[in-house]
């Protein structure tokens, strides 16, 4: 169970380092690269919570004489959070993928891209 709680703590450390490089950076593709960590830690986390439970996958298969059982007793890794996290690994690449297109666009304005030079100026 101690390691449960180690890789709890490196994922939450690793969520809050993508937090404070998406707060911290100026740079648009530095917070994209912070938001990717933060998700991916979240997706890790979400894994690990689902995996509490047990560790192998629920598993029909049948016996020798043709019945329907469950293949292993010990206690399953439940299903339902795999399936929205492999939902979220589709989300959050595609939404990664088009943050990217768009920050290559403006790069043609400015190749820093840094956020003050987005800024709207105001005309007197």
């Amino acid at each position: 169970m101690e390691a449960f709680r180690l890789l709890e703590l490196l994922i939450l450390l690793a969520v809050l380092a993508g937090l404070v490089g998406l707060l911290l950076r100026r740079n648009l593709f530095l917070k994209v690269l912070s938001m990717d960590v933060m998700g991916s830690a979240v997706v890790a986390l979400f894994v690990l919570l689902a995996a509490r439970s047990g560790l192998r996958s629920p598993i029909l298969g049948r016996t020798p004489d043709g019945a329907i059982q469950a293949l292993g007793v010990s206690a399953w890794a439940d299903p339902i959070p795999q399936a929205v996290i492999l939902t979220a690994i589709v989300i959050g690449l595609s939404i990664q993928a088009l943050l990217l297109v768009v920050i290559s666009r403006l790069s043609l304005r400015d190749p820093c891209l840094d956020l003050a030079s987005f800024d709207i100026k105001e005309t007197q």
